[in-house]
């Protein structure tokens, strides 16, 4: 498994994103707009999503996201 994270531009309502792929990896979207802090707190909270195996459960996104913080 690794992380493969890329800056790009995304509406501003949407901080980051992370899509799995088919080999096992997690790419991570940052929003290019975000300032570096911003970018770097984004980046640890999708990272946490990945820890914690989110991606694999059945628990809604809104739980999911209010148990990261």
């Amino acid at each position: 498994m690794s992380w493969i994270v890329r800056i790009i531009d995304l509406p501003s309502t949407i901080r980051g994103l992370t899509i799995p792929d088919e080999d096992g990896n997690y790419n991570v979207y940052l929003n290019a707009h975000l300032n570096r802090e911003s970018q770097r707190r984004t980046l640890k909270h999708e990272i946490e999503h990945i820890k914690n195996n989110h991606f694999y459960s059945n628990k809604s996104v809104r739980f999911l996201e209010s148990s990261i913080g």
